[in-house]
C-alpha cells in the first residue's frame, strides 16, 4: 500500500494511483491555479446568497433560523457566527439519538456561552437500533458508512424541516463542512424539489417489510402537509463561508464554546455508532471510509495535513483493535445484537435519483 505524500490518500482506495514521485493521481490532476479560482468564484456566489438570506430572514418569525446541533465543532462555530456576527435570533435543535457525552458537554457549554434557545428531541431508541441493525446487516456495496449515513441523515434533516415548518422558521442552517454530504445530494442547498415534492422515505425501508407504517412516517414527506405550506430553505453556510478545519477547531476552543482541542475533534464528538461503521468498512475495504473526504480537504488546503498524518493511523489502530474510543465497536455490536459475521455487503450499488438527491437501491 502506497500513500500520497501530499494528501495522505492510499492506493487501496478505488481509483487512486500513487506514482514514483509520491503524489497520487488526484493531486497531479488538481491544478491550484485553475481549480482554486473556480471554487472561489462559486463560493463567493454562495456567500452573497447566504448573506442576503440571513438579512431577509430577520424578524419573519419567532426565530430567524434553525440550526441542527449535535455538538460538533462546525455547528458550534456556526452558532457563534450567526448569533454574534449576524445578530440572528437562533433556535438550536438536537436530535438526541446516539450522542456521546463529549458532544453533550459541547452542546451545554456552547448554548450557555451564547445564550441560545434550544430544543432537544429524543426519538425511540428501539426504532433506531432496529434501523441500524437492518442497515448493517444489509449493506450496499459502498459499505456501512454509506449505507447507514444516507438513511440516518435524512431522518434528522427531516426532523429539522418538520420543526421549522411548525414554528414558521424560514431557513435551516446545517453545519456541514465542504464535501458533506455528497455534492450530488447537496452543494450548499437542498433543492426545492427535494424539500417541496420528494418523499424522503428510503424505498428499501418502505419495501423490505421490516418497518411498520408508524416507523416509515418518521421520514419527512411534504405530501403530509397542506398545499399552501411554506417550506424552509435548507442551507450549509460552510459551503459559502471560507473554511479551514484547523482554524474552526482552534476558534471554538478560544471562544470557550468547547472545553479543549479534544472536544473540538470530530474523532471524539461524533456519534458512537460511527466507530462500528468505520470498523465494518475497514474490515471490508482495508481503508477508513473517511480517508477520501479528509484527503480532499487536505488537497484543497482546508484541513491540516500534519494533524491527520498523525491521527489517521491512530484512529485506524484503535478501531481495528477495539481499544480506547474503539471499544464502542464491541459495545455497539452488543447493543444491536449483531456479530462480525452480520456485517455484510449484500446489496448492489444504488441508482442515483436526481429528484430525491440520494441513491435508490436497485432491486436486481
Amino acid at each position: 500500500m502506497a500513500k500520497c505524500k501530499n494528501c495522505l490518500i492510499t492506493d487501496n482506495v478505488p481509483g487512486i494511483s500513487v506514482f514514483d514521485d509520491g503524489l497520487c493521481n488526484l493531486c497531479r490532476e488538481y491544478s491550484e491555479s485553475v481549480d482554486s479560482l473556480i471554487e472561489e468564484d462559486a463560493r463567493k456566489e454562495r456567500e452573497a446568497d447566504l448573506e442576503k438570506t440571513l438579512m431577509d430572514c430577520k424578524g419573519q418569525a419567532e426565530y430567524d433560523c434553525l440550526v441542527p446541533f449535535s455538538g460538533g465543532k462546525d455547528s458550534a462555530y456556526e452558532l457563534y457566527k450567526l448569533k454574534k456576527e449576524f445578530g440572528l435570533n437562533v433556535l438550536a435543535y438536537t436530535v438526541d439519538a446516539n450522542l456521546p457525552k463529549i458532544a453533550w458537554d459541547n452542546i451545554d457549554r456552547t448554548l450557555s456561552k451564547l445564550d441560545i434557545d434550544h430544543i432537544s428531541y429524543r426519538p425511540s431508541g428501539v426504532f433506531y437500533d432496529k434501523l441500524f441493525r437492518y442497515l448493517l446487516c444489509n449493506q450496499e456495496e459502498r459499505g456501512a458508512v454509506y449505507s447507514v449515513s444516507y438513511v440516518y441523515a435524512p431522518l434528522f434533516e427531516g426532523d429539522s424541516i418538520k420543526l421549522a415548518i411548525e414554528k414558521d422558521i424560514p431557513v435551516v442552517l446545517a453545519g456541514y463542512s465542504p464535501g458533506q454530504p455528497e455534492p450530488e445530494r447537496m452543494l450548499y442547498e437542498f433543492s426545492r424539489d427535494l424539500i417541496c415534492q420528494a418523499d424522503w422515505t428510503p424505498p428499501e425501508i418502505r419495501s423490505c417489510g421490516q418497518f411498520n407504517e408508524q416507523e416509515i412516517k418518521r421520514f419527512f414527506n411534504p405530501d403530509n402537509y397542506p398545499k399552501n405550506t411554506q417550506f424552509p430553505r435548507y442551507l450549509a453556510p460552510f459551503h459559502a463561508w471560507e473554511y479551514d478545519q484547523e482554524n474552526v477547531m482552534k476558534q471554538v476552543v478560544e471562544l470557550g464554546l468547547v472545553a479543549s482541542h479534544k472536544h473540538a475533534s470530530p474523532i471524539h464528538s461524533n456519534y458512537p455508532i460511527n466507530w462500528l461503521l468505520m470498523y465494518s468498512d475497514i474490515k471490508s475495504f482495508g481503508y477508513n471510509p473517511y480517508l477520501p473526504e479528509f484527503s480532499d480537504l487536505i488537497r484543497r488546503g482546508k484541513a491540516n495535513r500534519n494533524y491527520w498524518r498523525l491521527m489517521a493511523p491512530i484512529m485506524d489502530f484503535i478501531i481495528t483493535n477495539k481499544i480506547g474510543p474503539g471499544k464502542e465497536v464491541a459495545r455497539s455490536m452488543r447493543k444491536l445484537g449483531i456479530t462480525e459475521d452480520d456485517l455484510k455487503i449484500n446489496k448492489p450499488r444504488g441508482i442515483y435519483d436526481p429528484v430525491l438527491g440520494t441513491n435508490v437501491r436497485s432491486e436486481s
